[in-house]
């Protein structure tokens, strides 16, 4: 399994890299892991986005989901073979409103997962646990069934114990840091701190730092989260383009 970094800042594209989106690769499996501003454009440097088999969308923030729209026209309109004749688009039904609009005629079609049982898409399982944000949203752990490879993406979360069980020994955590160690006031988003501090208590095997800041110094924010999370956990921010092997 391989993790494709597309866009990885919070809230709104930076320097020309886009918000929170990332290829996930099992085989010929090509599954969209949210859809963040400048997805598709950073898509089309791996592989067209009509080969896609699947979209996975943990909530509906326009920074995971802006550029869902200009895929489901470019799925009506663009020539060429498709990976799937309707392409499906997996999401939550607790916000009916932005589910519904999942459905594109004869190009799209929303499909509900059920965040309490296991969602088995292709080569991969993908299991749920609701996050601590101000809608509805869901971190999935997916897994790969022929190797047992993990991926543990907290999505949006502010911090709350019950990450820790969800992320136990995962093969690489995913992590929000949005804010720095020294960040004050409301957070809905993990500090880079407390992202190190999920990574060693989950005891993961390495722990990358996305939906990042688009302020201050990035190596700053690696720092923090490797003391939190100990010598023993590789620690490293996400850059666009960049494949990890799971």
């Amino acid at each position: 399994m391989k993790l494709t970094v597309l866009g990885c800042y919070g809230g709104y594209p930076h320097n020309g890299i886009g918000t929170s989106s990332y290829l996930i690769t099992s085989g010929e499996f090509h599954l969209l892991l949210d859809c963040g501003s400048g997805a598709l454009l950073a898509l089309e440097k791996q592989l067209s986005p009509l080969q896609l088999n699947a979209v996975l969308l943990t909530h509906y923030h326009h920074d995971h989901t802006a550029d869902l729209g200009v895929l489901q026209y470019e799925w009506q309109l663009a020539p060429g073979a498709k990976a799937e004749p309707i392409l499906p688009i997996y999401g939550h039904t607790a916000d009916p409103l932005n589910f519904g609009s999942l459905t594109w005629p004869n190009s799209t079609v929303g499909r509900a997962y059920n965040p309490a049982k296991t969602l088995k898409l292709g080569p991969l399982s993908i299991d749920f646990i609701p996050t601590h944000h101000p809608v509805p949203a869901y971190a999935p752990r997916i897994t790969e069934t022929a190797t047992g490879a993990s991926l543990a993406f907290t999505a949006d979360t502010a911090a709350f114990s019950g990450l820790t069980d969800w992320a136990r020994h995962a093969d690489v955590l995913l992590a929000d840091t949005n804010f720095y160690a020294d960040h004050q006031g409301t957070a809905w988003h993990l500090t880079s701190t407390q992202a190190g501090e999920l990574a060693q208590q989950a005891q993961v095997k390495r722990l990358l730092l996305t939906h990042l800041p688009q302020t201050g110094d990035l190596n700053q924010l690696a720092t923090e989260a490797q003391a939190a999370a100990g010598s023993d956990i590789p620690v490293e921010v996400v850059k666009p383009q960049a494949i990890y092997e799971i």
